[in-house]
């Protein structure tokens, strides 16, 4: 399958895109990373879901990746309004506004449902891959599930947090394994998976802003965020997608499957918040039954 990347410009910064497939026919499938500012690495596997009538396209949102770096940004440049608009954009750029479907992951579910929620024209059928539907949820399942490790790793990681030592190797170690229990249990992670963490760790000007220093330690301007109230306005066939052992917890998405009219839920019993690493095959075949 033939891929091309190109740039697009908007008020000076560059988003890099990458299309794999024919946009000419059938329809494509737009993937949001998560993050905010994982870039796409970690979702790169999902060119497989490309097909003669189906494109796929990668982006790396702005913040991150291969697209423009902002660090010196204030805080208040860092809104969901940003990267709405930056979406809005790519798909008029690609001349495929009137005709997508949306995948979105974790942070990616989240910008791709306030993105339904607006009703574009053109949307077809939304993915909302392992995406809670409001921050408050998320951490209350986060602390619930942070009170299941063991008593010496809970210690470290409340003791750093006090002191706002993020990068100390013990809070690290403490972080991992929470990680390698709700967020990707392929371990170790595969190269792709590896290299989003790399980056992020590299540039965490988006991740530190929106979030947080963690998955679990959510201190950023993304803290209110919630579509809970207005999930009830996504008109489009919905598929909602979790891990049994998912940092993203049922509690998280239940108020997706309460209010979407039109709604499926589909969850994977051997994986995390990565079902498409950790179970590829099953993956893909819920996700493409969905499309078809």
């Amino acid at each position: 399958m033939t891929s091309t990347e190109g740039r697009l410009t908007i008020e000076g910064r560059e988003t890099w895109y990458r299309v794999t497939g024919d946009l000419s026919t059938g329809v494509p499938l737009v993937l949001l990373h998560g993050g905010p500012g994982a870039a796409h690495d970690y979702l790169d596997s999902l060119t497989r879901l490309a097909s003669e009538d189906r494109a796929v396209i990668h982006y790396d949102q702005v913040g991150c990746g291969l697209s423009t770096h902002l660090p010196e940004a204030p805080k208040e440049f860092w809104t969901v309004q940003l990267f709405l608009d930056e979406l809005s954009a790519l798909l008029a750029h690609l001349g495929i506004a009137d005709n997508y479907d949306v995948l979105g992951q974790s942070w990616g579910g989240m910008l791709g449902a306030e993105h339904a929620i607006t009703r574009p024209k053109g949307l077809r059928k939304l993915i909302l891959s392992n995406s809670p539907a409001s921050i408050a949820l998320w951490v209350s399942e986060a602390n619930r599930l942070r009170a299941d490790l063991d008593p010496a790793t809970q210690e470290r990681l409340t003791r750093y947090e006090a002191l706002a030592e993020y990068d100390n190797p013990e809070y690290l170690e403490a972080v991992q394994v929470f990680y390698d229990r709700h967020v990707c249990r392929v371990i170790p992670n595969p190269e792709e998976v590896q290299r989003s963490f790399r980056q992020m760790g590299e540039d965490p000007t988006v991740y530190m802003t929106m979030n947080g220093p963690t998955e679990f330690h959510c201190i950023g301007s993304l803290v209110d965020w919630s579509v809970v109230d207005r999930v009830h306005q996504i008109e489009v066939p919905t598929l909602l997608l979790s891990g049994h052992y998912d940092e993203a917890t049922p509690a998280t998405v239940q108020p997706f499957a309460d209010a979407i009219p039109d709604v499926r839920w589909h969850i994977f019993e051997n994986s995390s918040h990565m079902p498409f690493v950790e179970e590829p095959e099953a993956f893909d075949e819920v996700v493409l039954n969905f499309l078809q």
